[in-house]
Protein backbone atom coordinates (compact mmCIF):
# COMPACT_ATOMS: atom_id res chain seq x y z
CA UNK A 1 0.00 0.00 0.00
CA UNK A 2 1.39 3.45 -1.02
CA UNK A 3 2.22 5.55 1.82
CA UNK A 4 -0.04 8.31 2.47
CA UNK A 5 0.89 12.36 2.38
CA UNK A 6 -0.15 14.59 4.67
CA UNK A 7 -3.32 16.19 2.46
CA UNK A 8 -4.88 12.59 2.83
CA UNK A 9 -4.10 12.51 6.34
CA UNK A 10 -5.64 15.63 6.77
CA UNK A 11 -8.99 14.12 4.98
CA UNK A 12 -8.86 10.79 6.63
CA UNK A 13 -8.96 12.29 9.70
CA UNK A 14 -11.61 14.86 9.21
CA UNK A 15 -13.88 11.99 7.76
CA UNK A 16 -12.93 10.32 11.01
CA UNK A 17 -13.97 13.00 12.86
CA UNK A 18 -18.08 12.97 11.34
CA UNK A 19 -16.87 15.41 8.26
CA UNK A 20 -18.97 14.64 5.47
CA UNK A 21 -18.23 18.05 3.47
CA UNK A 22 -15.63 20.56 2.72
CA UNK A 23 -17.13 23.58 0.86
CA UNK A 24 -14.72 25.71 -1.14
CA UNK A 25 -12.94 26.90 -4.65
CA UNK A 26 -10.27 24.69 -5.56
CA UNK A 27 -6.36 26.08 -6.70
CA UNK A 28 -2.66 25.76 -6.86
CA UNK A 29 -1.79 25.55 -2.96
CA UNK A 30 -5.35 23.62 -1.99
CA UNK A 31 -4.87 20.82 -5.20
CA UNK A 32 -3.57 18.34 -2.86
CA UNK A 33 -6.21 18.20 -0.61
CA UNK A 34 -8.88 18.33 -2.68
CA UNK A 35 -7.91 15.32 -4.54
CA UNK A 36 -7.01 13.76 -1.83
CA UNK A 37 -11.13 14.57 -1.03
CA UNK A 38 -11.68 13.10 -4.79
CA UNK A 39 -10.25 9.59 -4.09
CA UNK A 40 -11.74 9.71 -0.98
CA UNK A 41 -15.48 7.82 -1.12
CA UNK A 42 -16.35 9.71 2.17
CA UNK A 43 -16.05 13.27 1.70
CA UNK A 44 -17.91 15.31 -0.91
CA UNK A 45 -16.19 18.39 -1.90
CA UNK A 46 -18.81 21.30 -2.68
CA UNK A 47 -17.69 23.75 -5.46
CA UNK A 48 -18.95 27.38 -4.78
CA UNK A 49 -18.03 30.27 -6.54
CA UNK A 50 -17.10 32.17 -3.61
CA UNK A 51 -15.53 31.07 -0.44
CA UNK A 52 -17.48 33.72 1.64
CA UNK A 53 -20.29 31.51 0.83
CA UNK A 54 -18.64 28.23 1.27
CA UNK A 55 -17.65 29.50 5.11
CA UNK A 56 -21.54 30.63 5.24
CA UNK A 57 -22.71 27.17 4.46
CA UNK A 58 -19.97 24.85 6.34
CA UNK A 59 -21.52 27.51 9.79
CA UNK A 60 -24.86 26.31 8.64
CA UNK A 61 -24.87 22.66 8.10
CA UNK A 62 -22.89 22.77 11.38
CA UNK A 63 -26.03 24.32 13.11
CA UNK A 64 -28.55 22.55 11.18
CA UNK A 65 -26.75 18.87 12.18
CA UNK A 66 -24.60 19.65 15.18
CA UNK A 67 -21.62 18.37 13.60
CA UNK A 68 -18.38 19.74 12.46
CA UNK A 69 -18.43 20.97 8.84
CA UNK A 70 -15.75 22.17 7.23
CA UNK A 71 -14.43 24.87 4.33
CA UNK A 72 -11.27 25.41 2.58
CA UNK A 73 -9.74 28.49 0.65
CA UNK A 74 -6.95 28.24 -1.64
CA UNK A 75 -3.35 30.59 -0.63
CA UNK A 76 -3.70 34.32 0.09
CA UNK A 77 -6.82 35.84 -1.43
CA UNK A 78 -8.67 32.48 -1.74
CA UNK A 79 -8.28 31.96 2.52
CA UNK A 80 -9.08 35.86 2.93
CA UNK A 81 -12.57 35.54 1.74
CA UNK A 82 -13.48 33.01 4.43
CA UNK A 83 -12.93 35.35 6.91
CA UNK A 84 -16.88 37.18 6.97
CA UNK A 85 -18.50 33.48 7.28
CA UNK A 86 -16.11 32.51 9.64
CA UNK A 87 -17.01 35.31 11.81
CA UNK A 88 -20.57 34.12 11.70
CA UNK A 89 -19.74 30.54 12.24
CA UNK A 90 -17.84 31.62 15.46
CA UNK A 91 -20.41 33.95 16.79
CA UNK A 92 -23.20 31.53 16.45
CA UNK A 93 -20.97 28.80 17.79
CA UNK A 94 -21.38 26.81 14.98
CA UNK A 95 -18.31 24.10 14.98
CA UNK A 96 -16.34 24.96 12.00
CA UNK A 97 -12.97 23.49 10.92
CA UNK A 98 -11.21 25.41 8.41
CA UNK A 99 -8.59 24.66 5.73
CA UNK A 100 -6.40 28.08 4.83
CA UNK A 101 -4.00 26.70 2.45
CA UNK A 102 -0.83 28.69 2.29
CA UNK A 103 2.04 29.48 -0.05
CA UNK A 104 5.30 27.28 -0.29
CA UNK A 105 6.78 26.94 3.39
CA UNK A 106 10.82 28.10 2.09
CA UNK A 107 8.89 31.64 0.55
CA UNK A 108 6.97 32.06 3.74
CA UNK A 109 8.03 36.08 5.15
CA UNK A 110 9.63 36.64 1.77
CA UNK A 111 6.59 39.04 0.38
CA UNK A 112 6.14 36.08 -2.11
CA UNK A 113 3.56 36.29 -4.71
CA UNK A 114 -0.35 35.85 -2.81
CA UNK A 115 1.39 36.02 0.84
CA UNK A 116 -0.60 36.53 3.53
CA UNK A 117 -0.25 35.23 7.43
CA UNK A 118 -3.42 33.52 7.91
CA UNK A 119 -2.16 31.79 11.13
CA UNK A 120 -2.54 35.69 12.04
CA UNK A 121 -5.66 36.51 10.27
CA UNK A 122 -8.08 34.34 11.51
CA UNK A 123 -7.18 34.80 15.66
CA UNK A 124 -9.78 36.90 16.23
CA UNK A 125 -12.91 34.76 14.52
CA UNK A 126 -11.61 30.78 16.27
CA UNK A 127 -10.44 29.54 19.07
CA UNK A 128 -7.54 27.53 17.37
CA UNK A 129 -5.33 28.95 14.64
CA UNK A 130 -2.29 27.12 13.95
CA UNK A 131 0.32 26.86 10.67
CA UNK A 132 1.41 22.87 9.94
CA UNK A 133 4.92 23.91 8.60
CA UNK A 134 6.38 20.64 9.16
CA UNK A 135 4.58 16.86 8.40
CA UNK A 136 5.25 15.70 11.70
CA UNK A 137 3.16 17.70 13.03
CA UNK A 138 -0.06 15.82 11.29
CA UNK A 139 -1.92 14.56 12.96
CA UNK A 140 -1.53 16.72 16.23
CA UNK A 141 -2.15 20.18 15.00
CA UNK A 142 -5.35 18.60 13.07
CA UNK A 143 -6.59 16.87 16.03
CA UNK A 144 -6.39 19.69 18.31
CA UNK A 145 -7.95 22.15 15.51
CA UNK A 146 -10.86 19.54 15.81
CA UNK A 147 -10.93 19.70 19.75
CA UNK A 148 -11.51 23.37 19.77
CA UNK A 149 -14.07 23.58 17.72
CA UNK A 150 -16.09 21.02 18.79
CA UNK A 151 -15.16 21.00 22.60
CA UNK A 152 -15.19 24.91 22.35
CA UNK A 153 -18.16 25.09 19.83
CA UNK A 154 -16.88 27.29 17.25
CA UNK A 155 -14.22 27.79 15.07
CA UNK A 156 -10.69 26.57 14.33
CA UNK A 157 -8.07 27.33 11.43
CA UNK A 158 -5.26 25.16 10.06
CA UNK A 159 -3.17 26.92 7.88
CA UNK A 160 -1.46 24.08 5.74
CA UNK A 161 1.16 25.20 2.82
CA UNK A 162 0.70 23.43 -0.60
CA UNK A 163 4.21 21.74 -0.30
CA UNK A 164 4.08 20.00 3.19
CA UNK A 165 0.56 19.11 2.09
CA UNK A 166 2.02 17.20 -0.66
CA UNK A 167 5.15 15.32 1.01
CA UNK A 168 4.34 11.95 2.84
CA UNK A 169 2.93 11.43 6.05
CA UNK A 170 4.29 10.99 9.23
CA UNK A 171 4.92 7.42 10.20
CA UNK A 172 2.12 7.36 13.13
CA UNK A 173 -0.89 5.41 13.21
CA UNK A 174 -4.13 7.85 12.22
CA UNK A 175 -6.12 8.27 15.35
CA UNK A 176 -9.79 10.15 15.80
CA UNK A 177 -10.24 13.84 17.90
CA UNK A 178 -11.22 13.07 21.16
CA UNK A 179 -13.89 15.50 21.51
CA UNK A 180 -16.62 14.11 19.20
CA UNK A 181 -19.70 16.12 21.07
CA UNK A 182 -19.93 18.59 24.09
CA UNK A 183 -20.94 16.81 27.67
CA UNK A 184 -23.74 18.55 29.95
CA UNK A 185 -22.81 21.10 32.59
CA UNK A 186 -24.37 20.63 35.51
CA UNK A 187 -23.91 24.02 38.36
CA UNK A 188 -22.85 23.73 41.82
CA UNK A 189 -24.54 23.27 44.63
CA UNK A 190 -23.92 27.06 46.18
CA UNK A 191 -25.75 28.72 42.70
CA UNK A 192 -28.63 26.22 43.13
CA UNK A 193 -28.89 26.76 46.67
CA UNK A 194 -28.80 30.60 46.29
CA UNK A 195 -30.98 30.52 43.03
CA UNK A 196 -33.82 28.52 44.53
CA UNK A 197 -33.57 31.21 47.83
CA UNK A 198 -34.21 34.12 45.27
CA UNK A 199 -36.70 32.62 43.63
CA UNK A 200 -38.41 31.62 46.76
CA UNK A 201 -38.34 35.07 47.67
CA UNK A 202 -39.08 36.54 44.46
CA UNK A 203 -43.03 37.97 43.91
CA UNK A 204 -42.62 38.24 40.17
CA UNK A 205 -40.02 36.11 38.16
CA UNK A 206 -40.05 36.29 34.19
CA UNK A 207 -37.85 33.70 32.62
CA UNK A 208 -36.07 35.37 29.13
CA UNK A 209 -34.28 32.72 26.75
CA UNK A 210 -32.01 32.56 24.01
CA UNK A 211 -30.52 29.70 21.77
CA UNK A 212 -29.03 28.48 24.53
CA UNK A 213 -32.74 26.49 25.09
CA UNK A 214 -32.24 24.36 22.45
CA UNK A 215 -33.52 20.75 23.70
CA UNK A 216 -34.66 22.23 26.97
CA UNK A 217 -38.15 23.49 25.66
CA UNK A 218 -39.67 21.18 28.21
CA UNK A 219 -37.86 22.03 30.75
CA UNK A 220 -38.55 25.27 30.72
CA UNK A 221 -41.87 25.01 30.60
CA UNK A 222 -41.97 22.99 33.38
CA UNK A 223 -40.53 25.78 35.34
CA UNK A 224 -42.31 28.35 34.01
CA UNK A 225 -45.61 26.89 35.06
CA UNK A 226 -44.24 25.87 38.90
CA UNK A 227 -43.01 29.42 39.30
CA UNK A 228 -46.16 31.17 37.48
CA UNK A 229 -43.42 32.68 35.05
CA UNK A 230 -43.91 34.75 31.72
CA UNK A 231 -41.76 33.57 29.48
CA UNK A 232 -39.92 36.11 26.68
CA UNK A 233 -37.20 35.41 24.12
CA UNK A 234 -34.18 36.79 22.31
CA UNK A 235 -34.29 36.18 18.34
CA UNK A 236 -31.95 33.13 18.42
CA UNK A 237 -34.36 31.91 21.31
CA UNK A 238 -37.44 32.46 18.92
CA UNK A 239 -37.30 28.32 17.83
CA UNK A 240 -36.28 26.80 20.83
CA UNK A 241 -38.87 28.30 23.26
CA UNK A 242 -42.13 30.24 21.56
CA UNK A 243 -44.36 27.24 19.80
CA UNK A 244 -46.05 25.29 22.31
CA UNK A 245 -45.72 27.85 25.11
CA UNK A 246 -48.92 29.03 27.40
CA UNK A 247 -46.59 31.69 28.91
CA UNK A 248 -45.10 33.59 25.81
CA UNK A 249 -44.93 37.36 25.89
CA UNK A 250 -43.15 37.81 23.07
CA UNK A 251 -39.34 39.06 21.98
CA UNK A 252 -37.26 41.83 23.20
CA UNK A 253 -35.00 43.80 21.57
CA UNK A 254 -34.31 45.63 18.46
CA UNK A 255 -37.10 43.46 16.44
CA UNK A 256 -38.70 42.83 19.04
CA UNK A 257 -42.94 42.54 20.38
CA UNK A 258 -45.61 41.81 22.25
CA UNK A 259 -44.99 42.19 26.20
CA UNK A 260 -40.97 41.22 27.02
CA UNK A 261 -40.36 44.13 27.61
CA UNK A 262 -42.57 44.43 30.08
CA UNK A 263 -42.11 41.30 31.10
CA UNK A 264 -38.47 42.36 31.93
CA UNK A 265 -39.26 45.46 33.46
CA UNK A 266 -41.96 45.19 35.70
CA UNK A 267 -40.79 41.97 37.18
CA UNK A 268 -38.89 41.22 40.70
CA UNK A 269 -36.50 38.77 39.17
CA UNK A 270 -35.31 38.32 35.71
CA UNK A 271 -33.68 35.02 34.84
CA UNK A 272 -31.54 35.07 31.77
CA UNK A 273 -31.65 31.86 30.18
CA UNK A 274 -28.92 30.46 27.84
CA UNK A 275 -29.03 33.98 26.04
CA UNK A 276 -26.12 36.00 25.48
CA UNK A 277 -28.52 39.37 24.76
CA UNK A 278 -26.46 41.93 23.61
CA UNK A 279 -28.88 45.22 23.66
CA UNK A 280 -28.45 46.23 27.20
CA UNK A 281 -30.74 49.01 26.83
CA UNK A 282 -33.74 46.96 26.87
CA UNK A 283 -32.87 45.21 30.11
CA UNK A 284 -33.11 46.33 33.42
CA UNK A 285 -30.64 49.26 34.55
CA UNK A 286 -32.31 48.79 38.26
CA UNK A 287 -34.90 47.68 40.61
CA UNK A 288 -34.61 44.53 39.09
CA UNK A 289 -32.82 41.30 40.43
CA UNK A 290 -31.16 39.38 37.63
CA UNK A 291 -30.06 36.08 37.26
CA UNK A 292 -27.59 34.52 34.35
CA UNK A 293 -27.45 31.09 33.60
CA UNK A 294 -24.77 29.89 30.29
CA UNK A 295 -22.94 27.27 29.58
CA UNK A 296 -20.37 29.84 28.17
CA UNK A 297 -18.51 31.76 31.58
CA UNK A 298 -17.08 34.23 29.57
CA UNK A 299 -20.93 35.21 28.75
CA UNK A 300 -22.39 35.74 32.25
CA UNK A 301 -22.12 39.67 33.59
CA UNK A 302 -20.98 40.91 30.28
CA UNK A 303 -24.28 42.59 29.76
CA UNK A 304 -25.71 43.73 32.78
CA UNK A 305 -24.83 43.49 36.46
CA UNK A 306 -25.94 40.36 38.23
CA UNK A 307 -26.73 39.12 41.34
CA UNK A 308 -26.17 36.25 40.76
CA UNK A 309 -23.93 33.87 37.96
CA UNK A 310 -24.72 30.53 36.89
CA UNK A 311 -22.20 28.18 35.00
CA UNK A 312 -24.30 25.50 33.50
CA UNK A 313 -26.09 23.87 30.88
CA UNK A 314 -29.99 25.08 30.89
CA UNK A 315 -31.52 21.90 30.73
CA UNK A 316 -29.63 20.15 33.47
CA UNK A 317 -29.63 23.51 35.51
CA UNK A 318 -33.56 23.56 35.50
CA UNK A 319 -33.58 19.67 35.79
CA UNK A 320 -31.39 20.69 39.41
CA UNK A 321 -33.76 23.63 40.42
CA UNK A 322 -37.38 22.80 39.71
CA UNK A 323 -37.97 20.45 42.19
CA UNK A 324 -36.89 22.33 44.83
CA UNK A 325 -38.16 25.80 44.26
CA UNK A 326 -41.80 26.35 46.17
CA UNK A 327 -44.76 26.34 43.77
CA UNK A 328 -46.62 29.76 43.11
CA UNK A 329 -49.68 30.02 43.46
CA UNK A 330 -50.49 33.73 42.77
CA UNK A 331 -50.22 34.49 39.07
CA UNK A 332 -51.61 37.84 38.71
CA UNK A 333 -48.25 38.96 36.70
CA UNK A 334 -48.46 36.68 34.71
CA UNK A 335 -51.99 36.71 33.54
CA UNK A 336 -51.27 40.60 33.80
CA UNK A 337 -48.16 40.10 31.32
CA UNK A 338 -50.41 37.48 28.98
CA UNK A 339 -53.01 40.40 28.58
CA UNK A 340 -50.76 43.09 27.50
CA UNK A 341 -48.95 40.71 25.00
CA UNK A 342 -51.97 40.05 23.51
CA UNK A 343 -53.71 43.95 23.67
CA UNK A 344 -50.15 44.36 21.79
CA UNK A 345 -50.56 42.06 19.30
CA UNK A 346 -53.94 42.73 18.65
CA UNK A 347 -53.48 46.23 18.26
CA UNK A 348 -50.57 45.70 15.36
CA UNK A 349 -52.25 42.67 13.46
CA UNK A 350 -54.66 44.76 11.21
CA UNK A 351 -51.36 46.21 9.40
CA UNK A 352 -50.97 43.51 7.91
CA UNK A 353 -54.46 42.36 7.23
CA UNK A 354 -55.81 45.75 5.77
CA UNK A 355 -56.46 45.27 2.80
CA UNK A 356 -53.31 43.92 1.65
CA UNK A 357 -54.90 41.98 -1.39
CA UNK A 358 -55.01 45.39 -3.17
CA UNK A 359 -52.36 46.84 -1.95
CA UNK A 360 -49.19 47.25 -4.29
CA UNK A 361 -46.30 47.44 -3.83
CA UNK A 362 -46.90 44.52 -2.20
CA UNK A 363 -46.20 44.80 1.32
CA UNK A 364 -43.78 42.55 2.58
CA UNK A 365 -45.10 41.28 6.00
CA UNK A 366 -48.02 40.20 3.93
CA UNK A 367 -45.56 38.18 1.81
CA UNK A 368 -43.78 36.38 5.19
CA UNK A 369 -47.49 35.47 6.61
CA UNK A 370 -47.96 33.56 3.53
CA UNK A 371 -45.01 32.09 3.30
CA UNK A 372 -45.31 30.86 6.77
CA UNK A 373 -48.62 29.36 6.05
CA UNK A 374 -47.37 27.53 2.83
CA UNK A 375 -44.26 26.36 4.17
CA UNK A 376 -43.62 22.46 5.16
CA UNK A 377 -44.16 21.84 8.86
CA UNK A 378 -40.55 20.97 9.21
CA UNK A 379 -38.39 23.86 6.89
CA UNK A 380 -35.29 25.35 7.42
CA UNK A 381 -35.77 29.19 7.00
CA UNK A 382 -32.31 31.01 6.46
CA UNK A 383 -32.67 34.84 6.78
CA UNK A 384 -30.97 37.46 5.46
CA UNK A 385 -29.86 40.58 7.78
CA UNK A 386 -31.95 43.60 7.40
CA UNK A 387 -35.53 43.48 6.97
CA UNK A 388 -35.71 39.92 6.04
CA UNK A 389 -34.93 39.41 10.06
CA UNK A 390 -38.09 41.80 10.82
CA UNK A 391 -40.02 39.81 8.78
CA UNK A 392 -39.23 36.36 9.74
CA UNK A 393 -38.89 37.49 13.40
CA UNK A 394 -42.54 38.40 13.46
CA UNK A 395 -43.75 36.03 10.62
CA UNK A 396 -42.48 32.48 10.65
CA UNK A 397 -43.83 29.95 13.38
CA UNK A 398 -42.27 27.81 15.04
CA UNK A 399 -43.38 24.44 15.82
CA UNK A 400 -40.40 22.28 17.62
CA UNK A 401 -39.68 21.06 13.68
CA UNK A 402 -38.74 24.04 12.18
CA UNK A 403 -35.23 25.93 11.77
CA UNK A 404 -34.46 29.50 11.07
CA UNK A 405 -30.75 30.38 10.98
CA UNK A 406 -29.39 33.64 9.86
CA UNK A 407 -26.53 36.02 10.91
CA UNK A 408 -28.01 36.65 14.15
CA UNK A 409 -24.87 37.38 16.15
CA UNK A 410 -22.80 38.56 13.38
CA UNK A 411 -25.20 40.48 11.22
CA UNK A 412 -23.78 40.06 7.91
CA UNK A 413 -25.54 40.83 4.52
CA UNK A 414 -25.93 37.92 1.98
CA UNK A 415 -25.75 34.88 4.28
CA UNK A 416 -29.25 33.72 3.57
CA UNK A 417 -28.39 31.95 0.05
CA UNK A 418 -24.93 30.41 0.93
CA UNK A 419 -26.49 28.92 4.17
CA UNK A 420 -29.25 27.57 2.76
CA UNK A 421 -27.01 25.71 0.43
CA UNK A 422 -25.34 24.43 3.41
CA UNK A 423 -28.70 23.51 4.84
CA UNK A 424 -29.98 22.05 2.20
CA UNK A 425 -27.29 19.50 1.92
CA UNK A 426 -27.89 17.76 4.75
CA UNK A 427 -31.03 16.46 3.48
CA UNK A 428 -32.10 17.02 0.25
CA UNK A 429 -35.67 16.12 0.86
CA UNK A 430 -36.40 18.79 3.53
CA UNK A 431 -37.32 21.89 2.44
CA UNK A 432 -35.40 24.78 2.77
CA UNK A 433 -36.48 28.52 1.97
CA UNK A 434 -34.27 31.27 1.55
CA UNK A 435 -35.36 34.77 2.74
CA UNK A 436 -33.83 36.98 0.74
CA UNK A 437 -33.71 40.86 0.54
CA UNK A 438 -32.31 42.11 -2.88
CA UNK A 439 -29.13 43.69 -1.28
CA UNK A 440 -27.87 40.81 -0.04
CA UNK A 441 -29.03 38.40 -2.81
CA UNK A 442 -27.34 40.63 -5.38
CA UNK A 443 -23.97 40.60 -3.15
CA UNK A 444 -23.56 36.74 -3.49
CA UNK A 445 -25.82 36.16 -6.58
CA UNK A 446 -22.99 34.06 -8.50
CA UNK A 447 -23.93 31.28 -5.64
CA UNK A 448 -27.17 30.92 -7.05
CA UNK A 449 -24.92 29.13 -9.78
CA UNK A 450 -24.56 26.54 -7.10
CA UNK A 451 -28.02 25.59 -6.99
CA UNK A 452 -28.12 24.56 -10.13
CA UNK A 453 -24.69 22.97 -10.21
CA UNK A 454 -25.97 20.70 -7.69
CA UNK A 455 -29.44 20.92 -8.40
CA UNK A 456 -29.98 21.89 -4.87
CA UNK A 457 -34.13 22.27 -4.59
CA UNK A 458 -33.66 25.97 -2.18
CA UNK A 459 -36.57 28.06 -2.67
CA UNK A 460 -35.30 31.83 -2.56
CA UNK A 461 -38.22 33.81 -2.05
CA UNK A 462 -36.64 37.65 -2.90
CA UNK A 463 -38.01 40.49 -1.02
CA UNK A 464 -37.44 43.05 -3.74
CA UNK A 465 -37.53 46.34 -2.35
CA UNK A 466 -35.03 47.89 -4.86
CA UNK A 467 -33.22 49.33 -1.73
CA UNK A 468 -30.90 48.86 1.41
CA UNK A 469 -33.57 49.03 4.04
CA UNK A 470 -31.89 49.00 7.00
CA UNK A 471 -29.35 51.28 5.85
CA UNK A 472 -32.01 53.46 4.98
CA UNK A 473 -33.06 53.67 8.58
CA UNK A 474 -30.00 54.57 9.72
CA UNK A 475 -29.93 57.73 7.72
CA UNK A 476 -33.42 58.39 8.15
CA UNK A 477 -33.38 58.31 12.24
CA UNK A 478 -29.96 60.49 12.43
CA UNK A 479 -31.93 62.95 10.46
CA UNK A 480 -29.56 62.61 7.44
CA UNK A 481 -30.97 62.17 3.59
CA UNK A 482 -31.29 58.57 2.69
CA UNK A 483 -27.72 58.40 0.02
CA UNK A 484 -26.58 55.19 -1.63
CA UNK A 485 -29.35 53.37 -0.65
CA UNK A 486 -31.20 52.66 -4.13
CA UNK A 487 -30.46 50.00 -6.12
CA UNK A 488 -31.34 49.46 -9.92
CA UNK A 489 -32.08 45.67 -10.11
CA UNK A 490 -32.79 43.52 -12.72
CA UNK A 491 -36.21 41.06 -13.31
CA UNK A 492 -34.02 38.11 -10.64
CA UNK A 493 -36.77 35.70 -12.14
CA UNK A 494 -35.55 36.00 -15.75
CA UNK A 495 -31.67 35.81 -14.35
CA UNK A 496 -32.70 32.57 -12.54
CA UNK A 497 -34.50 31.31 -15.71
CA UNK A 498 -31.20 31.90 -17.62
CA UNK A 499 -29.15 30.36 -14.97
CA UNK A 500 -31.68 27.37 -15.31
CA UNK A 501 -33.52 27.21 -12.26
CA UNK A 502 -37.22 27.79 -11.79
CA UNK A 503 -38.04 31.48 -11.94
CA UNK A 504 -41.25 34.41 -11.34
CA UNK A 505 -41.72 37.45 -10.61
CA UNK A 506 -44.80 39.15 -8.59
CA UNK A 507 -45.86 42.65 -8.17
CA UNK A 508 -49.78 41.82 -7.25
CA UNK A 509 -50.85 40.39 -4.31
CA UNK A 510 -53.40 38.19 -5.91
CA UNK A 511 -50.36 36.30 -7.52
CA UNK A 512 -48.51 35.91 -4.41
CA UNK A 513 -49.87 32.14 -2.98
CA UNK A 514 -50.16 31.06 -6.24
CA UNK A 515 -46.56 31.53 -7.35
CA UNK A 516 -45.19 30.43 -3.92
CA UNK A 517 -46.91 27.17 -4.15
CA UNK A 518 -45.65 26.38 -7.52
CA UNK A 519 -42.08 27.03 -6.59
CA UNK A 520 -42.48 24.80 -3.41
CA UNK A 521 -44.11 22.32 -6.10
CA UNK A 522 -41.03 22.66 -8.39
CA UNK A 523 -38.53 19.72 -7.67
CA UNK A 524 -35.30 21.88 -8.29
CA UNK A 525 -33.79 25.27 -7.66
CA UNK A 526 -36.59 28.01 -8.01
CA UNK A 527 -36.57 32.27 -7.16
CA UNK A 528 -40.04 33.96 -6.36
CA UNK A 529 -39.09 38.06 -7.09
CA UNK A 530 -41.51 39.77 -5.34
CA UNK A 531 -41.50 43.17 -5.57
CA UNK A 532 -42.17 44.62 -1.87
CA UNK A 533 -43.16 48.24 -0.27
CA UNK A 534 -39.90 49.69 0.33
CA UNK A 535 -41.57 51.62 3.03
CA UNK A 536 -42.88 48.90 5.05
CA UNK A 537 -40.92 48.64 8.29
CA UNK A 538 -41.63 47.84 12.14
CA UNK A 539 -41.52 49.19 15.65
CA UNK A 540 -40.35 47.80 18.69
CA UNK A 541 -42.10 47.62 22.02
CA UNK A 542 -40.21 50.60 23.70
CA UNK A 543 -38.22 53.25 22.13
CA UNK A 544 -35.72 55.07 24.82
CA UNK A 545 -33.79 57.91 24.19
CA UNK A 546 -31.00 55.80 25.02
CA UNK A 547 -31.51 53.90 21.93
CA UNK A 548 -31.89 56.40 19.87
CA UNK A 549 -28.37 56.53 18.66
CA UNK A 550 -26.80 54.38 16.20
CA UNK A 551 -28.10 50.82 15.03
CA UNK A 552 -30.10 50.71 17.99
CA UNK A 553 -31.96 53.69 16.72
CA UNK A 554 -32.24 52.63 12.96
CA UNK A 555 -33.59 49.44 13.47
CA UNK A 556 -35.80 50.40 15.76
CA UNK A 557 -37.31 54.06 14.56
CA UNK A 558 -39.61 52.16 12.05
CA UNK A 559 -42.69 53.42 10.23
CA UNK A 560 -45.31 51.06 9.70
CA UNK A 561 -46.87 48.73 12.61
CA UNK A 562 -45.96 45.88 11.33
CA UNK A 563 -48.21 42.77 11.86
CA UNK A 564 -47.28 39.51 14.14
CA UNK A 565 -48.66 36.47 11.88
CA UNK A 566 -49.83 33.58 13.69
CA UNK A 567 -48.64 34.31 16.94
CA UNK A 568 -51.97 36.66 17.62
CA UNK A 569 -53.86 33.33 17.60
CA UNK A 570 -51.39 31.97 20.23
CA UNK A 571 -51.74 34.92 22.66
CA UNK A 572 -55.88 34.49 22.36
CA UNK A 573 -55.29 31.04 23.22
CA UNK A 574 -53.24 31.59 26.28
CA UNK A 575 -55.44 34.07 27.66
CA UNK A 576 -58.83 32.11 27.57
CA UNK A 577 -58.07 31.80 31.28
CA UNK A 578 -57.06 34.68 32.57
CA UNK A 579 -59.89 36.86 34.61
CA UNK A 580 -61.07 39.77 33.23
CA UNK A 581 -61.57 42.45 35.37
Amino acid sequence: MAKQNVAEQFVDILVRAGVKRMYGVVGDSLNPVVDAIRRNAAIDWIHVRHEETAAFAAGAEAQITGRMTSCAGSCGPGNLHLVNGLYDAHRSMAPVLALASHIPSSEIGLGYFQETHPDRLFQECSHYSEMISDARQMPRVLQTAIQHAVGRSGVSVVTLPGDVADRPAPDRAVETALVTSRPTIRPGDTEIDRLVEMIDEADKVTLFCGSGTAGAHAEVMEFAQKIKSPVGHALRGKEWIQYDNPFDVGMSGLLGYGAAYEATHECDLLILLGTDFPYNAFLPQKDVRIVQVDVRPEHLGRRSKLDLAVWGDVRETLRCLTPRVRPKENRRFLDKMLKKHADALEGVVKAYTRKVEKHVPIHPEYVASVVDELAAEDAVFTVDTGMCNVWAARYISPNGRRRVIGSFSHGSMANALPMAIGAQFTDRNRQVVSMSGDGGFSMLMGDFLTLVQYDLPVKVILFNNSSLGMVELEMLVAGLPSYGTSTKNPDFAAVARACGAYGVRVEKPKQLAGALKDAFKHKGPALVDIVTDPNALSIPPRISADMVTGFALSASKIVLDGGVGRMVQMARSNIRNVPRP
